[in-house]
């Protein structure tokens, strides 16, 4: 195994997240030393949900403005995504059972956690944790669409699953997350009819 050797951390930006430039040594196998530089941007980990409706063969899914997609050549800037969000001081659970009510006015009880991943590791040290989720009309509490108070502004949609795939080939879905998690419930047959 290679060693790393922090040598230096510097905040280059506190202001929203934290952007962070670290100076380390990598130790290699053969002995050799290599000192790097490279920046990280801290924004905490999260949390992700597919909620699906296996009677009615749909998903929830949500649109919003991301400002990073509008500035890379977006055009609109809106993006349609899965629930997701911060886990702030929440466990993963907590976070996306909270996360879920606020965006999509749904209240789910039962989650089945699928996987965790790193959506961009050579820049973001987030980690997403990644569930999905069995929905039902009983369970909307309310019409969703995010917080006031984070100015978030969310557009609830719920789609056929179906119709969610063809959206990844159109290119109208390009949220990673969202992706993976509409190709795990395809691969595990989630929105199969029980037989």
């Amino acid at each position: 195994m290679e060693q790393i050797n922090i040598l230096k951390t510097d905040i280059l930006s506190d202001n929203w997240y934290t952007l962070k430039k670290v100076t380390f040594e990598q130790i290699r196998a053969d002995g050799s030393v290599v000192r790097q530089e490279r920046e990280a941007y801290d924004r905490g980990n999260g949390a992700a949900i597919l909620l699906y409706n296996i009677a009615q063969q749909t998903v929830i899914l949500t649109r919003q403005f991301r400002l990073p997609t509008y500035i890379n050549g977006n055009e609109t800037g809106f993006l349609i995504e899965c629930c997701a969000g911060l886990l702030d001081k929440d466990n993963p659970e907590a976070c996306i059972k909270r996360e879920t009510a606020e965006e999509t006015g749904y209240q789910i009880s039962d989650v089945q956690k699928v996987f965790e991943a790193y959506m961009s590791p050579g820049s973001v040290t987030e980690i997403l944790y990644f569930f999905v989720a069995a929905y039902s009309k009983e369970m909307k509490i309310h019409a969703g669409g995010g917080v006031e108070e984070e100015e978030e502004n969310i557009e609830v949609l719920e789609l056929p699953f179906t119709q969610a795939l063809e959206m990844i080939k159109t290119g109208e879905i390009k949220d990673g997350k969202t992706i993976l998690l509409l190709q795990y419930a395809t691969i595990h047959g989630l929105l199969e009819h029980a037989s």
